[in-house]
């Protein structure tokens, strides 16, 4: 009997493999939605014990993050549009930069042969668009034209995602306590408490790690804008989103931000200082106090564990799998976790205490 529910549990794990594979072209807006809901969940709760209903606490939740949003896209968009041209008109000079001071620079320093590094292809290809970064809304709307089918379906996704959100946020207890009843009696107990443990990794994480993201992206915009770096908020940003991996965002936004400097400031020393002062503030700030205060000191996800799921995800289900991948990463490091355990207390491990030679 133990044998054949086992195999039920196999059969049951490679169906939800097959139709992960299967679907992952629709399922996108879908697993948005389950992001969202979860990561509001304790926000409606809580509106819940202060006297607000459930349906309620969702309306609520998802007005404060419409307004929220749309503000948020009103005043950055236009911004991002402009450092994304500079950028783009920027690129050449970086290039050229790099072919004709720095990587020199390096081949001399470490020996490398002439030729060993050749930029001549992607200039070439950046300068020949040149033209088009002034137009992009012509290029956007272009290209809209020629796949309309495609802008329906981003447009018809767009929709989806918070309509599906709100009847799960709405309804996530009510499901959460169904999949319980489903649950073997004999094994509910272990399985609730291994999927709290994934729960309590997956929420330090994604809840925890998300405002820390927010935090420094806004820290390391609002330090660049202020030293008048011109792509400051472009390159806070993209460092915000890079820390999703410890070390990786101040890493990727200090030496982009120090690029760009160069070529905006040129020799001054103070606006360099300034940049650098920026980044160390961010990370201090990291380390001493939106680290522990928002993800705490539960045991989360190693930062290669972060990045080998996210890439594996990509390579195997692409954009579905990347939202997979730290959910799926959770529930395998809880599951090891239990594994060498049980490998720890085992005969495996101990040895015959009279071995036989």
């Amino acid at each position: 009997m133990r044998d054949s529910r086992r195999w039920v549990w196999w059969g049951v794990a490679l169906a939800a493999v097959l139709f992960v594979y299967f679907l992952h072209a629709i399922l996108t807006p879908f697993l948005i939605a389950i992001v969202l809901a979860y990561m509001f969940d304790p926000v409606v709760d809580r509106l819940e014990k202060i006297g607000l209903s459930r349906t309620w606490g969702t309306i609520t939740v998802f007005t404060l993050f419409t307004v929220i949003l749309v503000t948020l896209l009103v005043v950055l968009v236009p911004m991002l549009a402009k450092q994304l041209v500079k950028l783009y008109q920027l690129a050449p000079q970086v290039l050229d930069w790099l072919q004709n001071t720095a990587l020199p620079w390096v081949q001399t320093r470490f020996g490398l042969g002439d030729g060993f590094w050749n930029f001549n292809k992607i200039k070439a290809t950046i300068t020949e668009h040149m033209g088009q970064a002034g137009d992009i809304a012509g290029v956007v709307l272009s290209q809209a034209t020629a796949s309309s089918l495609a802008l329906f379906g981003f447009l018809a996704n767009l929709v989806l995602i918070p309509v599906v959100a709100f009847y799960l946020l709405r309804d996530w207890d009510v499901l959460l306590s169904k999949i319980r009843g489903l649950l073997p009696r004999d094994r509910e107990e272990r399985i609730v408490s291994l999927a709290k443990e994934c729960h309590d990794v997956l929420g330090a994480f994604v809840r925890g790690q998300l405002l820390v993201m927010v935090a420094l992206g806004i820290i390391y915009s609002a330090g660049l804008m202020l030293l008048g770096l011109e792509l400051g908020l472009l390159i806070g940003l993209m460092a915000g989103l890079a820390a999703i991996v410890p070390y990786m965002g101040f890493i990727i936004g200090i030496g982009a931000a120090l690029i760009a400097g160069l070529f905006q400031f040129g020799g001054d020393l103070y606006p360099m200082l300034g940049i650098v002062a920026v980044f160390m503030v961010g990370q201090a700030l990291e380390g001493m106090v939106l680290t522990p205060l928002l993800v705490g000191d539960r045991i989360g996800l190693h930062p290669v564990a972060v990045i080998f799921a996210i890439l594996a995800g990509g390579e195997l289900f692409g954009f579905t799998g990347v939202l997979l991948a730290l959910p799926v990463a959770a529930v395998i490091m809880v599951l090891v976790r239990h594994m060498h355990d049980l490998y720890k207390h085992s005969q495996a491990y101990k040895g015959d205490e009279e071995p036989e030679l």
